[in-house]
């Protein structure tokens, strides 16, 4: 089975259509105005209105309460929570219950991070998976940064992969980790913000090696 894959960051209208054409399962927008990607909810709901069915629509949150959530989701047909920040449990849960969507918890793999012990109490806590970046001190994703691909733990739960993810090094990320799905922004754009159709294709060409490996 081929990993799937989600685009995240997207923008434009024209980025949404290269990424449906290339076979992305997921596109990602991000409710979070400090990053060069944002999207107002206008400009989402207008975006979304291009996404065709069996494409799923996730939103990116960083610390955003539940009820910033429920504004967005009365405008933009999100399919999926990305709760990218420093969310507890308990926060993610009480989101969940307000907005009845689906989530997943973002985790910086940071030095001293408990993988399995994080991973589990997510699971427990009702996430629909985790995914997996790369630690920065500032920056909460699309750093072009990643981790040890090594310490990808191997779990029957959906665990995603990000982080510095390209078209030339994604086969080999696939065939390493063997995620549940990988999530680029940064590996195929030609400025923040901006996705190259070419670069898309190609990190999907090298999605499909890895996932035959």
């Amino acid at each position: 089975m081929r990993t799937r894959v989600k685009i995240c960051g997207i923008t434009r209208v024209q980025d949404i259509h290269a990424a449906v054409q290339a076979g992305a399962d997921a596109i990602g927008f991000v409710f979070f105005p400090p990053s060069p990607r944002a999207v107002s909810i206008e400009q989402a709901k207008l975006l979304a209105a291009h996404i065709p069915p069996y494409v799923s629509i996730v939103g990116l949150f960083v610390n955003a309460d539940a009820d910033e959530i429920a504004q967005v989701l009365q405008q933009v047909p999100v399919d999926v929570l990305q709760l990218h920040g420093n969310e507890s449990l308990e926060q993610c849960q009480q989101i969940a219950k307000r907005t009845g969507r689906r989530w997943y918890k973002a985790l910086q793999v940071r030095p001293e991070l408990d993988m399995a012990a994080e991973i589990a109490s997510y699971r427990q806590g009702g996430a629909s998976a985790v995914l997996l970046d790369a630690w920065h001190p500032e920056l909460k994703g699309g750093t072009g940064l990643q981790f040890d691909w090594a310490k990808f733990p191997q779990t029957d739960f959906p665990l995603i992969l990000a982080g510095g993810l390209h078209a030339e090094n994604i086969q080999q990320a696939i065939a390493l980790t063997k995620p549940y799905a990988v999530d680029v922004s940064g590996g195929v754009e030609s400025a923040k913000g901006i996705k190259d159709q070419q670069l898309i294709q190609r990190f999907m060409q090298g999605v499909q090696g890895g996932s035959a490996k």
